[in-house]
């Protein structure tokens, strides 16, 4: 595809965490980028960016066929990544309205190929540790809360999509990232940054898996070049539990590491009052009831097919989280 490099690529979500990274990455492989933002989007990750910028919404056909015009190929990267809202049918219009709505647009203008950004939300995981991968979805009925769901029910229609329609798609599955440009933060940011100001002293047992933000961005190009229409992949990093994420972040900035675990049952009237005062400030809740549901099963997951597939590589997860800490430091979070 390198001889392609100079065709123009639409990305949704560019002024967000992976859609920054993608962005970034098609500008120095030499794409002419386009990027859709909504009226309201911060603009602090298209400061340094080349890029041409559409407004629009990714709900509205019409709008992306607009922006659309002309682009040989789509990386949709744009979702509502909230565990909770004020309105919760919010996430679930963004997630499965949006991807609807762009998957048609793109099929209208003759897109020539497709890469969707679902997550690793749409897989089966256990409280045993065992990684998940790609041979494990997650049926909507079974999925905790609604950003689950909407992904669940986004990737089934897209898939739906590639069958039905010969929607030319790859599907790739990011799992948790971290690392610079997180403006808004995302609910694995917050985190990073209340652990580093002190207001974490205790845990619950659990497991993430982390992958640097720019390794998920690449992994998309990957997919755009070597990845079968209809495949999915698993694009993740290392498998830890968050205790140690935690160690690591305290060891990095000279902080004694939290050392309580916490059952997850008294934790449970304190996320319900957080949400309730969550409905009065608009500001999501730093513990939620569907996240302490989350957080039963160790979220773990394997990457062996991309790796396999798509010569997919990730570095260690502690480069992500040193730049995670330097970015938001740079940016102000941290005082």
């Amino acid at each position: 595809m390198s001889q392609l490099q100079r065709d123009t690529v639409l990305i949704t979500g560019a002024s967000g965490f992976v859609g920054s990274a993608v962005a970034r990455i098609a500008q120095q492989k030499g794409f002419a980028v386009r990027v859709l933002v909504r009226a309201t989007s911060p603009r602090l990750n298209l400061q340094d960016l080349d890029a041409e910028v559409m407004l629009g919404d990714m709900r509205d056909e019409m709008s992306m066929r607009t922006a659309l015009r002309g682009v040989r190929y789509l990386l949709h990267v744009a979702a509502d990544y909230r565990l909770w809202a004020p309105d919760p049918t919010e996430i679930e219009r963004a997630n499965v309205e949006g991807a609807l709505a762009t998957m048609r647009a793109a099929l209208a203008e003759g897109v020539e190929r497709i890469v969707y950004t679902s997550s690793v939300a749409t897989l089966k995981v256990s409280a045993s540790g065992e990684s998940s991968d790609e041979t494990h979805p997650l049926a909507a009925d079974q999925a905790i809360g609604v950003y689950k769901r909407s992904k669940v029910l986004a990737e089934r229609a897209v898939e739906r999509m590639i069958e039905a329609d010969k929607l030319p798609a790859v599907i790739v599955n990011p799992s948790t990232p971290i690392g610079p440009r997180d403006v808004k933060p995302t609910p694995t940011g917050r985190i990073i940054v209340e652990a580093t100001l002190g207001k974490i002293p205790a845990f619950v047992d659990t497991g993430l898996n982390l992958v640097h933000v720019d390794d998920v961005a690449a992994g998309h190009f990957l997919a755009l070049e070597r990845g079968i229409v209809g495949e999915r992949y698993v694009l993740g990093g290392e498998n830890l539990p968050l205790q140690t994420m935690l160690a690591d972040i305290a060891s990095m900035t000279n902080r004694k590491p939290p050392t309580i675990a916490l059952p997850r049952w008294p934790l449970y009237p304190i996320a319900m009052g957080a949400e309730v005062v969550a409905q009065f400030t608009k500001r999501e809740p730093f513990v939620t009831v569907d996240g302490l549901k989350m957080s039963k099963n160790k979220m773990y997951f394997s990457s062996a097919k991309a790796e396999r597939e798509l010569g997919y590589r990730a570095r260690p997860y502690r480069e992500g989280l040193r730049d995670a800490l330097m970015w938001f430091q740079q940016a102000g979070y941290l005082k």
